[in-house]
């Protein structure tokens, strides 16, 4: 009988589960409404925060939120601060927003000491005619030449060496070869490089002589040739350079008074409107500085303390390339990326800034299939134009701080792989209460950063000026 009436309680269950699923729910909300009305003084998982004994602050009746923190304790939780800068119109100040992007390196001091090193030199340049007649040497020795050029230290023994623009001969050495001619290098001393011709000339009876050669002819190092019995050879050594520079405090304040803060305006201005407008100033004035600054340390006398000064990327860039300031044609453009991407290791894609004169002038070119041009493309949260060639390719961007500067015609080729931002103090935010210090009835904002910028591998980066 008792299982009868257990089975037909159950079956009523089955038939009628939404029913009683939809009086549970409603039971419950009565129940948690009753607990958390609005009588209770208390909200629904909503704490509040009382003063401690010694000036603390703690939380009641719910959990800790970030609301909370910031409400009672403001400088606990760290706001992304570099992410809202660079959101800061990022055209206007490239190099700033580039370093940014990305990252920099702490700095325990406010003089940073840093190490480059750089390639060694592949080119040198004849100093002086050479005669084939008279200097080789006769009979069944392999004949060789003394040549000087302006850098002989750069050869060393078992070099081989490209004569730019001086053909070599073909076997029997009474043929011009489509080849230049190749030097591999004997010795070297204070006269000179003794060199012989791997592709040279038949002078009289002697075979493979090396042929007249013009004082200045560029000479390009090669790759080392070695003989089967050669265990050893002319040791290579690089040590890198010591290069100094300072970190600069950069500052900026920010006051709106008390007053101002509770007047009824006509647009929403508010404290934060002014922070905004405070930072991209502070950015402009770093832009300059990280470009054009001067290395310095200065006694204030007021003050009674030293200010140091960061020194500009301008002139640590290891390359130049120079025009008329008035025209750029097509094949200027080629030598300026040639120069730009060869002889330095770098990477194949650069970043140049410049005066709007400059960018004007690269505007107006006719681009050809050597020469191609896009129209933008996003790097580092910036638009750039792209300009290919078969060297690489350049990101073109307009830098009004060129104009400002009175160097509209000027540019900087940058490579970004070797743009190093160093930071002793990084971006941050102090409020300042000048109330509590009975100096002013105003909220204020500091806005502070110790830091600058240096160029590794000094010869990636090159300068355009007027000459």
């Amino acid at each position: 009988m008792k299982l009868s009436i257990f089975a037909k309680a159950l079956r009523w269950i089955v038939r009628n589960r939404k029913l009683l699923l939809f009086t549970i729910v409603v039971i419950l909300v009565a129940i948690l409404t009753g607990c958390y009305g609005s009588d209770s003084g208390a909200t629904l998982a909503v704490g509040t925060l009382i003063g401690g004994v010694s000036g603390g602050r703690h939380v009641v009746d719910g959990p800790l939120t970030t609301d909370l923190t910031r409400e009672g304790s403001p400088d606990l939780l760290l706001n992304e601060i570099d992410q809202q800068i660079v959101k800061i119109r990022p055209m206007a100040t490239p190099l700033d927003q580039i370093s940014r992007y990305a990252g920099s390196k702490r700095a325990g001091s406010m003089i940073v000491d840093y190490y480059n090193v750089d390639t060694k030199p592949t080119t040198a340049v004849t100093t002086d005619d050479y005669d084939e007649g008279g200097a080789q040497q006769s009979g069944t020795d392999t004949p060789t030449a003394v040549i000087q050029t302006d850098n002989n230290e750069i050869f060393d023994k078992s070099d081989t060496i490209l004569v730019q623009g001086v053909r070599g001969f073909e076997p029997g050495g009474t043929v011009l070869s489509k080849d230049e001619l190749v030097l591999y290098v004997v010795d070297r001393d204070a006269n000179g490089l003794t060199v012989m011709a791997v592709n040279g000339k038949k002078v009289g009876n002697v075979e493979g002589c090396v042929p007249s050669i013009d004082a200045g002819t560029t000479f390009m190092r090669m790759g080392r040739a070695a003989s089967e019995l050669d265990v050893m050879s002319p040791q290579f050594e690089a040590l890198p350079t010591k290069s100094t520079q300072h970190c600069q405090i950069f500052k900026m304040q920010v006051e709106q008074s008390t007053l101002q803060r509770l007047a009824n305006k006509e647009v929403g201005w508010t404290m934060s409107d002014q922070e905004e407008a405070a930072i991209y100033d502070m950015r402009l004035g770093m832009e300059k500085s990280f470009l054009f600054g001067v290395k310095g340390k200065l006694w204030d006398q007021t003050k009674k303390e030293y200010i140091l000064l960061t020194g500009g990327i301008w002139h640590q860039a290891g390359k130049v390339f120079k025009y008329d300031g008035t025209t750029l044609t097509p094949a200027q453009v080629v030598e300026m990326m040639r120069q730009a991407f060869t002889g330095n290791a770098g990477s194949k894609r650069k970043i140049l800034i410049g005066g709007s004169k400059l960018i004007g002038l690269l505007s107006t070119l006719d681009y050809t299939r050597v020469i191609t041009a896009r129209e933008r493309v996003s790097k580092w949260g910036i638009d750039f134009s792209e300009l290919h060639t078969k060297f690489g390719t350049l990101y073109v961007l307009l830098s009004e701080i060129f104009d400002e500067c009175g160097m509209e015609k000027y540019g900087l080729i940058i490579d970004p792989e070797y743009l190093q931002k160093y930071s002793h103090i990084p971006f941050s935010t102090e409020a300042l209460n000048l109330k509590a210090s009975g100096m002013r009835n105003t909220d204020a904002l500091v806005m502070s950063e110790a830091s600058c910028l240096v160029l590794r591998y000094p010869k990636a980066h090159m300068r355009i000026e007027v000459q």
